[in-house]
């Protein structure tokens, strides 16, 4: 690990395009211009403990007021009010219903297939109730943990709300992970029960859920009580006896009084497995109301959600985006949302934008990876449909390209909706670094500056920071803890230490493991994750930047960049390109020659690739994430022995070996 040497970073700093805050944000949003920003910020630092306690007594709504803030006795073990008293169920349902907004639609749902279905808050509210009794039922109860291995249906929403609602701690599952990874899930949170489905459709498939989750218990899992199945797919599933019942079968038989369990504010509301993590699988855990309150800020001022919006984060919830952006914060602040069950391109590339135009939807929030893919599929697809009353853009997963960004923002977004791109993770809970759409000017690349109460930094190796415009990379760390951080490791204590903290002698400086460089303007460019930091000839350079120059090419839909072990340097860089158009009508010689001019141009010699790979797709779970370690394995030549039961097309791999 390092810092980044000018050259490498001459190309993000030198994309100079601002876009001012459109005038239609000044004036409504709820942090209007930079004066406001800088002044929560200037409180922040001046009183963090008070500026904090202030936003967690005007969004939650207490069992019982906490009279403590921030307990830093044992670093990095930080606590968050304390003594208060919530229930995270109560904060996202009850409290609009009672309000007298129970008929307002929470959830427009959307399956694959084509069907539809329409929840507002009170039915949600019945429902979670329903379940949250029949839970308890077949003894579930406080404390006790619950995997959720779900496809995109509301009902998975129910489910997460389900265990808040009685105080049981619940670990969703991404539905493409195999049945081992759900085992070794299982078993290190102690799941009592799982929730899943006979299986999900996606991809015109049947994804066979209840078949993994069979298989997972059937070569251990000795803790788990009940399996809870809901049909959906219909597809043919084994069932046993006494042990597997049925999702809307037991709560038939429940009432829709189900009182909210007030819990500690420190309560784990969920665990949440990493993914891409080799070895024990790495449980992060989160609490009940510092997690909540980081779910309701962000909501309000990075998405500047209103009252008659209609908001669509396209994630999964198996993935943290889609417990903060889909289960949690739009429910918290009463907001309409959009789920959509399937694949973007079924049946056609336009899928999404139509459902946009179908709903209305205002805030569209996705993945760059996305966003490329969809670039790929030509402009004619969002032109055919009436994307007009899109107001505000974001982008969540990856650091978004400049080209990219440009034809989000002229072709979703027609050049007058904002982008926040919001870096977080994780372990972070909500958004840490992002735009605020009625204060921020924007510069494609960036996810600009810290959230009120962040506070972010560009550190070298001892923990300086390195001074913003230097044009110096460094580390990304967070200097002081924030409410919506993880907790621990689940189980492992040790592990937490290690991982986050025990990178700086003597200082408890939060290491997010990404690199990043700060410009003159104070402005975060995130470069690429540490371990995507190549060594060439010793000059350290982040895999994102020769990414974005590849793609900035005409002929370049999509890039991913490796390194690759080299005797003499160190390592060699190697890419992996998926064109515009089709393989066969390019002369992939002379491409090959002009995009290692082309990168040369934009970085410099020292980032030219030494081999580029075409091919028609990269390697990516079904969550739409790329497989880079696996892309390493290939750029060696080593025999390929990870897991590829997560891709979405597993023929990608021998294309990207050269043998297909």
């Amino acid at each position: 690990m390092g810092v980044m040497t000018d050259e490498t970073l001459e190309s993000v700093l030198t994309e100079n395009r601002v876009f001012e805050v459109p005038a239609e944000f000044a004036e409504n949003a709820r942090i209007a211009g930079m004066d406001q920003y800088r002044e929560m910020a200037k409180r922040a630092a001046q009183d963090y403990e008070g500026f904090w306690a202030e936003q967690a007594n005007q969004e939650i709504t207490w069992a019982t007021p906490f009279t403590r803030v921030l307990d830093e006795s044992t670093p990095p073990f930080y606590k968050w009010f304390g003594d208060g008293k919530l229930n995270v169920s109560y904060n996202c349902l009850d409290r609009h219903v009672e309000a007298g907004r129970g008929d307002k639609t929470a959830i427009l749902w959307e399956g694959e297939p084509g069907d539809t279905r329409s929840l507002t808050y009170k039915a949600l509210l019945d429902e979670v109730s329903k379940l949250g009794n029949a839970l308890k039922s077949h003894g579930v109860g406080k404390g006790d943990r619950v995997i959720i291995y779900m496809p995109m249906v509301p009902e998975a929403v129910v489910a997460m709300q389900a265990c808040a609602r009685i105080g049981a701690t619940h670990s969703v599952v991404f539905g493409g992970f195999s049945a081992e990874a759900l085992k070794d899930r299982i078993e290190d949170a102690g799941a009592k029960a799982v929730i899943t489905a006979d299986g999900g459709i996606r991809g015109g498939k049947t994804v066979a859920l209840k078949k993994n989750v069979d298989r997972a218990l059937n070569e251990g899992c000795d803790t788990v009580d009940h399996v809870v199945v809901l049909r959906r797919a219909e597809n043919e599933i084994d069932w046993t006896e006494g042990r597997d019942v049925g999702f809307r079968e037991i709560m038939e038989r429940e009432s829709a009084d189900c009182p909210p369990e007030p819990v500690d504010s420190e309560h784990p509301l969920f665990i949440l497995y990493t993914s891409g993590s080799t070895g024990k699988p790495k449980g992060v855990v989160h609490s009940s109301a510092g997690y909540l309150l980081g779910a309701i800020v962000s909501m309000k001022w990075v998405f500047d959600i209103r009252e008659d919006d209609v908001y669509w984060c396209t994630a999964d919830v198996g993935w943290v985006t889609g417990h903060t952006y889909i289960a949690y914060g739009p429910m918290a602040v009463g907001a309409t949302q959009v789920m959509y069950e399937g694949a973007p391109t079924i049946p056609d590339p336009g899928r999404l934008w139509a459902i946009a135009e179908r709903t209305g939807t205002t805030v569209f929030y996705t993945a760059p990876t996305a966003i490329r893919a969809l670039m790929k599929q030509g402009d004619e697809w969002p032109a055919k449909h009436d994307l007009s009353k899109l107001r505000l853009l974001g982008t969540v997963g990856e650091p978004i390209n400049p080209a990219a960004w440009m034809w989000y923002y002229e072709k979703i977004g027609g050049g007058r909706c904002p982008i926040v791109d919001t870096w977080w993770q994780t372990e972070t809970g909500a958004h840490m670094i992002a735009p605020l759409p009625g204060a921020t000017p924007l510069k494609p690349g960036s996810c600009t500056r810290p959230l009120p109460g962040i506070m972010a930094d560009v550190v070298d190796e001892e923990g300086n920071s390195v001074e913003p415009g230097s044009h110096h990379g460094g580390l990304l760390v967070v200097r002081r803890p924030w409410p919506f951080m993880l907790r621990t490791i689940w189980g492992d204590d040790q592990r937490y230490v290690d991982t986050y903290y025990s990178h700086f002698t003597d200082q408890y400086l939060y290491l997010a493991g990404d690199s990043a460089t700060q410009d003159e303007d104070g402005y975060f460019w995130i470069l690429g994750r540490i371990d995507d930091v190549i060594n060439v000839s010793g000059h350290r350079m982040g895999t994102m930047e020769v990414e974005s120059a590849l793609v900035s090419h005409d002929k370049v839909a999509e890039a991913a960049v490796v390194g690759r072990p080299d005797d003499v340097k160190g390592n060699s860089i190697f890419a992996f390109v998926i064109l515009q158009g089709k393989r066969e009508d390019q002369d992939l010689d002379q491409l090959r020659q002009d995009l290692r001019a082309h990168v040369t141009d934009e970085i410099g010699a020292i980032a030219r690739p030494d081999e580029i790979r075409f091919a028609d797709s990269l390697p990516k779970t079904r969550s739409g994430k790329i497989m880079r370690r696996l892309l390493r394995t290939i750029a060696a030549g080593d025999e390929v022995t990870q897991d590829i039961s997560t891709l979405e097309d597993e023929n990608v791999v021998r294309q990207l070996q050269g043998k297909a």
